[in-house]
């Protein structure tokens, strides 16, 4: 009785096991080698059955015309790279006026024509770029190849993906930031530098049925203008603007009069977080003026102002019994000092606005801010107050819409920079913004 778990060893036959364990489409496994002295390789030889082959152009039953072996590189097996040696059967068109001639076997579910990957080994290399942060050199060295080859065979994949038009549907929330994608010259490409430093990013922020944010990158374009963003928003066409809702900003104007001239309909909201930072840096620039006005330096260790510095860009409800009296301690230590503890309950109130139980309760508080912070007799708050008072609208949108904010987009922007510092810094745009697009969720793949 044979064994088992033996290997068939007939001639003309395959084993049925190891045609499983390397699970290629209507390929068999003719040879297994691991080479252990040197690269720690796995070799796998297949071959697909013989049957009868029409001529794809003028479908005569072809001739038997030997074979060509074709190495491809596979997903890792056992943690080792691997290459599959492809024996492609040949044939030979009979019919003498048949332009085809001598063709080769085409299985694109195993590789495309002339790629140097398998479709198995790019579906590995896309799903650890965009799922596990990996680079594409670790992947080339995880593969055994190069860099090169990695990216020239999924580009391809990718680019195709980020030209469906598909991807913009069912947005109803819509982000906008900009970021810094590189930190050397703004030389244009054409004479060899990398182009503009700034990129205007667009977010997906549609909430699910249960009103969640799953944010994702719909798109990066050279430049931060508001031209850039209207250039954007008009080639999306009709339908995406239309369905467009809500449009979340900073406070930036370029941004605004785009929203304002394509998406007419939908209400733009400005983000929470920029608020509160604009009345938190208030803060920072009443007691940078008090210090200097009072002491005539800069802030120093022993000074009451300078040692609260970092608690007064903490929230009230945070601080601790001894952060609350050195704050005291520190507002009372001089008279001049009053400007700073205002300035201070000034961000605390902005800050409370986004924290009331309801949101209508927000929007009371909101709505006392843009009314009374302008005409506040310490400049800084009264300078806050007037540009809250021109975002008005942005402001207020917060509340009425269920606190819709751009902080998806931001932290979109987070993986984005997680990745480039990954990639050791990108010299290609192009390849920059296709990476981004599949690590941010922006392919549909």
């Amino acid at each position: 009785m044979p064994e088992p778990t033996s290997c068939c060893r007939a001639v003309g036959c395959y084993c049925d096991r190891c045609d499983l364990l390397v699970g290629l489409n209507n390929l068999r496994v003719v040879d297994v080698d691991r080479d252990d002295a040197g690269a720690l390789t796995v070799t796998v030889t297949v071959e697909s059955a013989t049957e009868p082959m029409g001529c794809p152009a003028c479908g005569v039953l072809a001739h038997a015309h030997g074979r060509r072996e074709v190495r491809l590189v596979d997903a890792p097996a056992f943690g080792r790279p691997t290459t599959v040696v492809w024996r492609k059967r040949r044939w030979r068109c009979p019919e003498p006026a048949c332009p085809v001639g001598v063709f080769s076997e085409q299985d694109e579910r195993v590789a495309r024509p002339r790629a140097l990957l398998t479709v198995r080994a790019c579906r590995w290399a896309i799903a650890e770029l965009g799922g596990e942060h990996a680079s594409v050199q670790g992947l080339a060295r995880r593969l055994g190849t190069t860099w090169r080859t990695v990216w020239t065979s999924i580009e391809p994949i990718l680019a195709t993906a980020a030209a469906d038009e598909s991807r913009f549907e069912d947005v109803t929330i819509l982000g906008v930031d900009e970021h810094v994608w590189h930190h050397v010259s703004t030389k244009p490409i054409e004479d060899g530098g990398r182009g503009p430093k700034e990129l205007t990013g667009m977010a997906d922020l549609t909430r699910d049925q249960h009103g969640r944010v799953h944010a994702r990158l719909l798109d990066l374009v050279p430049g931060r203008s508001g031209e850039t963003y209207k250039s954007w928003l008009h080639q999306r066409g009709d339908a995406f603007r239309a369905r467009v809702e809500i449009a979340t900003l900073d406070p930036f104007h370029g941004y605004k009069n785009a929203i304002d001239d394509q998406l007419q309909d939908a209400r733009s909201v400005l983000d929470a977080f920029h608020v509160v930072k604009l009345a938190t840096q208030v803060v920072y620039d009443v007691r940078r003026r008090v210090q200097q006005d009072t002491t005539g330096h800069r802030g120093r260790r022993g000074d009451p102002l300078y040692r609260i510095r970092n608690t007064l860009r903490a929230g009230q409800e945070h601080l601790t019994d001894r952060q609350r009296a050195r704050l005291t301690a520190a507002f009372t230590a001089r008279e001049e000092h009053l400007e700073v503890e205002l300035a201070w309950r000034c961000a605390q109130q902005v800050r409370s606005a986004y924290h009331q139980d309801t949101h209508a309760a927000g929007r009371a508080v909101a709505e006392t801010i843009v009314d009374t912070f302008a005409t506040c007799p310490i400049p800084e708050v009264a300078r806050l107050g007037k540009t809250l008072r021109r975002w008005r609208s942005e402001f207020l949108g917060y509340f009425d819409t269920n606190g819709a904010s751009n902080g998806g987009t931001e932290a979109v922007n987070g993986l984005i920079e997680l990745h480039r510092r990954i990639a050791r810094g990108f010299r290609n745009r192009d390849n920059y913004r296709l990476r981004m697009l599949l690590i941010a969720g922006g392919l549909r793949l």
